[in-house]
């Protein structure tokens, strides 16, 4: 019998997959090897048509929507920040000076913020069931592989948004393997970091950690986002990088505006931000 339950539902249709195999069994002539044969959903070609955008960008919000249903993750812990810094100790691998390596080598300290920070998300986490605050970082090194490398310290589930860059390299290996995606488009991925937000943790970066804050701090400004802790991780690097109070001055925000964001300095002082803001 090919009928089958999904959720509970009667479903006598055959599943696509199994059209697929169907497909590809038939015997190889002229007519079954041209692209015009090929399954719509299964012809790679086709899907990547300019023509198909709009269905490629529906399909990398629905898979990792889907998934993490599935997996029943309610709410999320937004860890941003550089992939360059380096662990403590580590190499400096993307300094291109003295300079550059001097300062990604001083800034390691973020990454073990990062990684303590992460740590108390998901204790958090693992004490009310494992699927609220449960760590979301870009699945690449720095400071993203230090937020999925602190869940991992507490035996918890974390999230890795990963995207496909001319440099991609492999996802850092503290991403849980089932919640490891991978995106072509960096609007949906960006998307998918707010939709179960519950604190956005920001660290220091580079243009893509200040468009990802940015990003944040104006859905929530305009209103189309409910508040949540945006915490800058660096007083003092945050300090010299962006001067809010200038543009307070200047008029171009609102005097109150800034108050969207938390300075802190390390995880603990994180955590403490977020216990008071929901009363945890």
């Amino acid at each position: 019998m090919n009928a089958k339950r999904n959720r509970d539902i009667w479903d006598p249709l055959i599943p696509s997959g199994q059209d697929m195999s169907r497909a590809r069994a038939v015997p190889q002539t002229p007519q079954t090897r041209a692209p015009a044969y090929r399954l719509a959903y299964d012809d790679a070609d086709f899907l990547c048509r300019e023509e198909l955008r709009p269905v490629r960008l529906q399909l990398e919000l629905l898979k990792p929507e889907l998934l993490l249903q599935e997996r029943g993750i309610k709410s999320t812990a937004v860890l941003f920040g550089g992939a360059r810094i380096p662990e403590p100790g580590g190499i400096a691998w993307a300094a291109k000076n003295e300079t550059q390596r001097r300062n990604l080598e001083e800034n390691a300290r973020y990454y073990e913020e990062a990684r303590a920070f992460a740590r108390r998300c998901s204790e958090y986490s693992m004490s009310t069931g494992g699927d609220e605050f449960v760590v979301v970082t870009g699945g690449g090194p720095g400071v993203m592989e230090a937020g999925n490398r602190g869940a991992v310290d507490v035996g918890a589930q974390s999230i890795g948004l990963n995207i496909v860059l001319p440099h991609e390299q492999a996802p850092n290996e503290y991403v849980t393997p089932e919640l490891c995606f991978n995106f072509h488009y960096f609007a949906i991925r960006k998307m998918h970091f707010l939709m179960r937000a519950r604190v956005i943790a920001v660290f220091p970066g580079g243009f893509g950690t200040m468009d990802e804050l940015f990003e944040s701090l104006t859905l929530i400004q305009t209103g189309r986002m409910e508040r949540v802790p945006i915490l800058l991780f660096g007083r003092d690097f945050w300090s010299k990088a962006i001067d809010l109070d200038f543009l307070a001055e200047q008029g171009t925000i609102s005097p109150g505006d800034a108050e969207l964001i938390d300075p802190v300095d390390s995880g603990e002082e994180a955590w403490e931000v977020v216990t008071r803001f929901y009363g945890i």
